[in-house]
C-alpha cells in the first residue's frame, strides 16, 4: 500500500493468471474513507507492483511491462510514472532492471540495480547481451555467501544508484563487489544529499557482518555510522521526514545459548546517544515514520500482532492498533495510518488505522464465510502457558467428531498469527478436519524469553509443548483422538521428521521443506555460517547432533510420510528430501508396491510452493494423502490427477 500527501490509497492486488502459471499484480486505487468501490489502475500481462508516490501527486511503480516508446530491457523491471491523468510511461531504466527504494521531496529517486561484476552501468547491456550469446553461466566465487533463497550470489554485483526526476542515474557504489549490496537495505534523507544504507562485508570463518554507512549523493564519499562487530550488526535504516534521525535494527549474534535478538535504534543523525525504543513483547517487522515524528512499528505480538507509536526521543511506546498482525505501513501527510491486516480467519485487508481501531476499505480479495469457528486455546506446561489457535469444522459435534491435525509452524522463530494462502487451514477444515496451530517454544511475539525457550532449536522441547496442548484440546468430545495428522514446513518440516522417528501416534505425517541430516544441512545452506556458529561441527557437539537430527531415526518410522520439497530451495536445500525419501524406500521391509510413503518433488518451486498451479496440486495431494491414511478413503492414485 502507499498513501499520497493529498490522501489517495492505492495497493497491489495479486490474482492468478487464467493458466495458474503465475500470480499477477495490479494497482487499485482505494477510497480512504471506505465506501466507495476500489478502481483498478493498471493493465499489463507483467504486473505492476510496489507503488509509491511521488512529490508531484504521481504515481511511481515497478514493472517489467514492454515500453511504449520502446528501447525497454526485455524482462527487465523499470521504474514507471503514472500522472493523475494520462498513460504510465517509464520513469527509468537499467539492463539489469531497476527497483525504488526511496523517493527525496525534490523527486530524486535512490533505486536498485545489478551489473555483471568488474563492469560498470555504462557497459553492462552489452556485456550481459555477449554473455547471454554465449550462453555462458560460470559463476567465479571467491568466498561466502554464494546463495540466498532461490538465487545465486555471485553473478552479479547489485548497486545503489540515485535516479534524477528525468531519469537519469548515478551510480553511488561503483567500487562494490558482489556481497557487499547483496542484501543490502537502503534509504534516502528527505533532502537527497545522504544514503544510509547496510553495508557487508566478509569476515573469518565464513561469517559476514552488516554495519551501516552514510553515502553523500554529491561527491561518493562514504563514511561509517554503525560500525557491526563480532555480538551484532545492523540494517533497515529508516531516515526521519526531517531527515534528523535515522531508524536503525540491531540484531545481536546468535549462539549456542542465545538466539539473536533484534532492537529497535533511533539515532541522531548530528551525533549523540540513541533512543531505544520500547517494544516490550513485540517482535518487530515493518517501520513507517508518521507525519507528527513519531516511528510507527508493526509486529508479532501474543499470537497476534500490533502497531506501536515510538517517540523518537525517549523510546516510549503506545499502542495504536491491535487485534491483528499488520503490514505494509503507510503514513499520509494529514495523519491517516493506512496498512494491511489479516489474522487466522482472514487474509489481508486493507485498513486505515483510527483511534477506535481499524476501518476496512474496500478492495478485492474477500473470502466468502468460513467452514469453521476459529478458537483459542492454552494449557500450562511446566509452569509456562502454551497456546495456540484452534480452527473447528462447523460439522464437528460428539455425534460426529472431527479428526485433528497439529501444524508445527516454520522459522523457529515465527507465530500462527496471520492467514496463509500458501499453508491454509481453512481447506483443511472445509474437508472435515480440525486443525491446532501452536505458538510453542521459539515463537515470535512473546519476547526475548519465547524466542529463546528450547533454543539451539531443540525438538523435543517444541514438541513436548504441541503435545502437551495437543492432548488438552482432545479431551473435547467434538474431536477424535483416534484419526489425527501432524503436518508442518520448513522448522515444521524438520519438526515432522523428528516426530516421525519419535512417536506413532499420528495416522499421517507431511513434511514440506524439512531438515533431515543436520551435519548435511547445516553445510550446504545459504545461512551455514549462521548455523554452524550455533551448533557447531558434529564432532564438538554429538549429544546434540544425535538427539536432535531426524535421519537418526530411520529405523523407528512407521507412519506413512509425505515428503514434498523445491529443487529451487537454497535454504533447505533439496538434498535433504533426495537423502530422506532414499533413506524411506531403501529401509522399507516389504514389497515395493505396498510402502505407504510419498514424495511430491517441485522442480520448479523454492523454498514455497508460489506458482498457483502448483499449490493446487500440492494441497490436493496433501489432503487426499491425509484422507487415505487418516479416514481410510481410497489411495492417493499413481498418476496425480490434479
Amino acid at each position: 500500500m502507499a498513501a499520497s500527501r493529498e490522501g489517495r490509497v492505492v495497493a497491489a492486488v495479486q490474482e492468478a493468471d487464467e493458466p495458474g502459471a503465475k500470480l499477477v499484480s495490479s494497482l487499485w486505487e482505494l477510497d480512504p474513507q471506505g465506501r466507495e468501490p476500489a478502481r483498478r489502475l493498471t493493465f499489463s500481462a507483467k504486473g505492476e507492483s510496489s507503488p509509491r508516490f511521488a512529490p508531484d501527486g504521481s504515481l511511481l511503480f515497478s514493472s517489467a511491462r514492454p515500453d511504449p516508446e520502446g528501447g525497454g530491457e526485455d524482462e527487465a523491471s523499470a521504474i514507471w510514472r503514472l500522472p493523475r491523468t494520462g498513460e504510465a510511461q517509464v520513469a527509468a531504466s537499467a539492463p539489469g532492471g531497476l527497483s525504488l527504494l526511496s523517493v527525496a521531496e525534490d523527486g530524486t529517486m535512490l533505486g536498485a540495480t545489478s551489473v555483471l561484476p568488474g563492469g560498470t552501468l555504462e557497459e553492462d547491456a552489452e556485456r550481459r547481451k555477449a554473455r547471454k550469446d554465449a550462453k555462458q553461466t560460470t559463476i567465479w566465487h571467491t568466498g561466502m555467501p554464494i546463495r540466498l533463497w532461490d538465487h545465486e550470489i555471485g553473478d552479479q554485483s547489485r548497486r545503489l544508484v540515485l535516479v534524477s526526476p528525468d531519469g537519469d542515474l548515478t551510480d553511488l557504489t561503483p567500487d562494490v563487489g558482489t556481497v557487499t549490496l547483496y542484501a543490502a537495505s537502503a534509504d534516502l534523507s528527505p533532502d537527497g544529499s545522504t544514503v544510509a544504507t547496510s553495508w557487508t562485508r566478509r569476515v573469518r570463518g565464513g561469517e559476514t557482518r552488516s554495519s551501516i554507512v552514510l553515502i553523500d549523493t554529491a561527491t561518493l564519499r562514504r563514511s561509517a555510522l554503525l560500525e557491526a562487530d563480532e555480538h551484532a550488526q545492523y540494517g533497515s535504516p529508516v531516515f526521519s521526514r526531517d531527515g534528523s534521525r535515522l531508524a536503525v535494527i540491531r540484531s545481536t549474534t546468535s549462539s549456542p545459548t542465545d538466539t539473536s535478538y533484534s532492537r529497535l535504534e533511533i539515532h541522531p543523525i548530528g551525533g549523540g546517544d540513541p533512543a531505544i525504543a520500547q517494544l516490550g513483547d513485540l517482535t518487530l517487522s515493518d517501520l513507517e515514520w508518521a507525519a507528527d515524528g513519531t516511528l510507527l512499528v508493526a509486529g508479532d505480538l501474543h499470537s497476534s500482532g500490533a502497531v506501536l507509536a515510538i517517540d523518537p526521543a525517549t523510546g516510549e511506546a503506545r499502542t495504536v492498533a491491535g487485534g491483528g498482525v499488520f503490514s505494509s505501513l503507510s503514513a499520509g501527510a494529514d495523519g491517516n495510518v493506512f496498512a494491511l491486516r489479516s489474522d487466522v480467519a482472514g487474509p489481508s485487508r486493507p485498513v486505515r488505522l483510527t483511534a477506535d481501531g481499524s476501518a476496512e476499505l474496500l478492495a478485492p480479495g474477500t473470502v466468502d464465510a468460513l467452514p469453521g469457528t476459529l478458537e483459542w486455546v492454552e494449557t500450562a506446561v511446566d509452569g509456562i502457558t502454551v497456546g495456540g489457535w484452534l480452527c473447528l469444522p462447523a460439522s464437528a459435534s460428539a455425534d460426529s467428531p472431527a479428526p485433528v491435525m497439529l501444524w508445527v509452524h516454520g522459522g523457529p522463530h515465527g507465530s500462527y498469527n496471520a492467514w496463509s494462502w500458501r499453508w491454509c487451514p481453512w481447506l483443511a477444515v472445509e474437508r472435515g478436519y480440525a486443525v491446532l496451530m501452536p505458538d510453542p517454544a521459539m515463537s515470535t511475539g512473546y519476547g526475548d524469553a519465547g524466542l529463546n525457550r528450547g533454543w539451539p532449536r531443540r525438538p523435543e522441547v517444541v514438541y513436548r509443548e504441541c503435545e502437551t496442548l495437543l492432548d488438552a484440546v482432545l479431551e473435547r468430545d467434538e474431536l477424535d483422538g483416534s484419526r489425527t495428522a501432524m503436518l508442518g514446513a520448513s522448522f515444521g518440516g524438520f519438526m515432522a521428521n523428528w516426530i516421525a522417528g519419535h512417536t506413532e501416534r499420528f495416522d499421517a505425517i507431511v513434511s514440506h521443506a524439512g531438515l533431515w541430516a543436520l551435519d548435511q544441512q547445516h553445510r550446504t545452506t545459504d545461512a551455514a555460517a549462521s548455523k554452524m556458529r550455533v551448533h557447531r561441527h558434529e564432532e564438538e557437539n554429538p549429544d546434540w547432533y544425535r538427539a536432535s537430527s531426524p535421519h537418526h531415526e530411520v529405523d523407528a518410522i512407521t507412519t506413512p510420510m509425505l515428503i514434498t520439497h523445491g529443487n529451487r530451495d537454497y535454504r533447505v536445500p533439496v538434498s535433504e528430501a533426495l537423502r530422506l525419501w532414499w533413506d524411506l524406500v531403501s529401509s522399507w521391509d516389504g514389497e515395493p508396491q505396498d510402502m505407504p510413503h510419498r514424495f511430491l518433488q517441485l522442480t520448479s518451486e523454492n523454498h514455497w510452493v508460489l506458482t498457483p498451479s502448483n499449490a493446487l496440486a500440492w494441497n490436493e495431494a496433501v489432503l487426499a494423502f491425509c484422507d487415505q491414511h487418516v479416514l481410510g478413503a481410497e489411495p492417493v492414485p499413481e498418476v496425480l490427477p490434479w
